[in-house]
């Protein structure tokens, strides 16, 4: 018994010693957690937007041609059967069959058409044999009675002269009659050939829309021009064209087959930011579907035109990215996190975020391991650091939280008050510029334009507003960095990112 309850006491004072001993340890690192210390090393300047991944060069997979041919009155048309997004196809393998059943509509009205036509020329090549062959009866009667005239005339040369003379006013009238009726049968001949003629033309032209229509109905079955995977054709609106979908002759392609060796990524940056971006800078990728993977890549155009994306308010342009190399495993329509480094600042002096406060007019300050509370000027930051431009060196220790005797600190550092200020009024200044700029771009500059009327707007400036235009977009390219932008109305943001260097 007595051994039990030494055993028993023996294992509850090292339990409490193991605790003693953990609660010390975890003290000492929650301590040690309470601190950081000023690092130094380079920092980039990025624009972060969502980008989708499309090939750079893809083959269009397209109905058949001639449906915007003149003759033809093709509207949309429906596409009633596709392969799955993501086939493998071989040249000349079957894609897609586009609904028949109002092209057959529009081809049994054609059909009736000509019919009508051939009876219609029927009809004219009966009417016409008809009437010149009563015409040539009647040119025959009239080449009798001339016949008749004539003998009556020479019957009657031993009649007295009145009589003769009636004779000859007889023969004249009948050759009269018949050379009106010769002439009449000429003009009746070559109206009804030229009647006949356009008719002909007519049926003609009319057998040829017909048989245009038969050659293009036989090519509502699709197959791939070439081999490649099989992506559905993306909508202006970003509705993919599936089963259901229309194609009009002006727009007949039902899916494409991409070139998966040469990615790019199209992603849309806001108006705010696209002043930073421009073509040759480098993109950090990665990929929604492989989080463990990373890419690099290049911009390599940047839309001058900014445009509004439907259920948005935010006018956006679009940015296109060059993927370095190749992987099998990147597939269209994938979804793109794109860093596109903007700027890079080297060998600064930054700290964590954490460890900034303000005081009630918006001073900024850190709490120092030396029991100070040290003034700093800050400049561009992201999520995690800041930069310190004046105030902090590298390896002091501060707080990442408000200490308990915080208010026992010493203010240090009052002299960087008034170059904070300072900053405060440029900045408010810049700001107050740039938004009296844009303002004006938009007064001169009227929004929602397609193309053509951006076209047409630009040719009718006069001189004075083209150098007006130009001065504003050299005003409005130097903008500086200033981090994060307030009341933006977009999803892309402006960050700050530190290099990670080996010794860190």
């Amino acid at each position: 018994m007595k051994r039990t309850i030494i055993i028993t006491s023996i294992v509850v004072l090292l339990a409490v010693i193991a605790m003693i001993i953990i609660s010390k340890l975890t003290r000492k690192e929650d301590m040690s957690t309470l601190f950081t210390e000023v690092r130094r090393g380079d920092f980039e300047v990025v624009v972060t937007t969502t980008g989708e991944l499309q090939a750079e060069v893809s083959l269009d997979v397209k109905g058949p041609e001639g449906l915007n041919s003149r003759n033809m009155r093709f509207g949309s048309i429906k596409i009633s059967d596709l392969v799955p997004e993501g086939t493998e196809v071989k040249a000349g393998d079957y894609v897609a069959t586009l609904d028949r059943s109002s092209v057959d509509n529009s081809l049994k009205d054609e059909l009736d058409r000509l019919e009508s036509y051939e009876t219609d020329l029927l009809k004219k090549q009966l009417d016409t044999t008809i009437s010149l062959g009563n015409l040539r009866d009647e040119l025959l009667n009239l080449k009798f009675n001339m016949d008749e005239a004539e003998i009556t005339l020479e019957q009657s040369k031993y009649e007295p002269p009145t009589t003769i003379r009636q004779a000859r006013i007889s023969l004249d009238k009948a050759q009269r009659s018949y050379e009106q009726a010769v002439s009449n049968y000429d003009l009746k001949v070559r109206q009804a050939r030229a009647d006949i003629r356009d008719t002909e033309l007519q049926v003609s032209k009319q057998r040829r829309k017909v048989a245009e229509m038969q050659e293009i109905i036989q090519k509502f079955v699709i197959s791939a021009p070439a081999d490649g995977m099989v992506i559905y054709k993306r909508e202006w609106g970003g509705a993919k064209r599936k089963v259901g979908s229309e194609i009009s002759p002006w727009d007949p392609v039902v899916a494409t087959l991409p070139d998966l060796s040469s990615m790019i990524s199209k992603t849309y940056v806001n108006e705010i930011d696209v002043s930073k971006v421009k073509a040759g800078q480098r993109v950090r990728l990665t990929v929604d579907a492989f989080p463990e993977k990373s890419y690099t890549g290049t911009v390599i155009s940047v839309a001058n035109i900014g445009e509004q994306l439907p259920n948005t308010d935010a006018k956006v342009f679009e940015v296109i990215t060059k993927i370095d190399g190749s992987d099998p495993i990147l597939r269209p329509s994938m979804t793109t996190g794109n860093q596109i480094i903007t700027q890079t600042f080297n060998d600064v002096t930054f700290i964590p975020l954490e460890t900034v406060f303000a005081t009630a007019d918006s001073v900024p300050f850190v709490y120092k391991k030396d029991g100070s509370r040290q003034v700093v000027v800050l400049g561009e930051s992201n999520e995690n650091d800041v930069i310190v431009e004046q105030g902090l060196k590298e390896g002091d220790k501060l707080y990442l939280s408000i200490p308990e005797d915080g208010n026992r600190f010493k203010l240090q550092g009052e002299d960087l008050i008034a170059v904070i200020k300072e900053r405060k009024k440029l900045d408010a200044e810049e700001e107050a510029k740039r938004q009296q700029n844009g303002n004006q771009r938009q007064n001169m500059m009227p929004g929602n334009m397609t193309p053509e009327k951006m076209r047409e707007f630009m040719e009718n400036l006069t001189p004075e507003q083209r150098e007006a235009m130009r001065q504003l977009r050299g005003a409005g390219r130097p903008g500086q960095m200033q981090g994060r932008p307030a009341g933006s109305g977009s999803d892309t943001t402006i960050t700050v990112q530190r290099v990670r260097t080996p010794n860190q």
